[in-house]
């Protein structure tokens, strides 16, 4: 009986692409142009900031107020030139979706969903957050990474974990001690 599920479930998806093939091909080659326009925008930026001095062109001469600068600078420019057509053409693909009969909304496009996410890059973007509060408490914001020392790296990488130990572990223990203590006084 699966199977045949299957047979249709193909069958309806190339009856959905022959009907709509123009505006699939479109959203293919604007993904294709919004891929190479991105690579194109980095390029740019990066010949860019180092001609007008936003970045010195030697990375051993880099500092921590360059590499912030930088990374800001290059998300703003990515989303001038590229995340607005993203959006606009997103816009777009949704209304376009929109006012496609009901019967052809039945589709899915990725199949059944699983509960589980990919996540983990919240932390590493916390982590160099911290990183740059640290190396701008010590002082060592306008200094060249490259007389950095391993020893400062390592040392300031544990003591950032020891302050997220410290601001995210004791309120969940006292969050799972509070809900043992309520889930012990519930039963008898």
């Amino acid at each position: 009986m699966s199977g045949e599920a299957g047979v249709e479930n193909g069958s309806d998806w190339r009856k959905f692409l022959r009907k709509h093939w123009s505006i699939v091909a479109f959203f293919v080659v604007a993904g294709i142009l919004v891929f190479i326009g991105a690579i194109y925008v980095f390029l740019w930026f990066v010949g860019d900031a180092q001609s007008t001095g936003l970045v010195p062109s030697t990375l051993g001469l880099w500092t921590m107020g360059h590499v912030v600068t930088f990374i800001l600078h290059l998300i703003f420019w990515e989303l001038v030139f590229i995340g607005i057509p993203v959006i606009i053409g997103a816009v777009a693909g949704w209304q376009w979706w929109r006012k496609l009969p009901t019967e052809e909304k039945k589709y899915r496009f990725f199949g059944r969903r699983s509960r589980t996410t990919g996540g983990g890059g919240g932390f590493s973007v916390l982590l160099f957050i911290a990183f740059a509060i640290k190396v701008f408490i010590d002082g060592n914001w306008s200094v060249a990474i490259s007389t950095w020392t391993l020893d400062y790296v390592v040392g300031s990488m544990i003591l950032i974990l020891i302050w997220m130990v410290v601001i995210f572990g004791i309120p969940i223990a006292i969050g799972v001690v509070w809900w043992i203590r309520h889930e012990m006084k519930k039963k008898p």
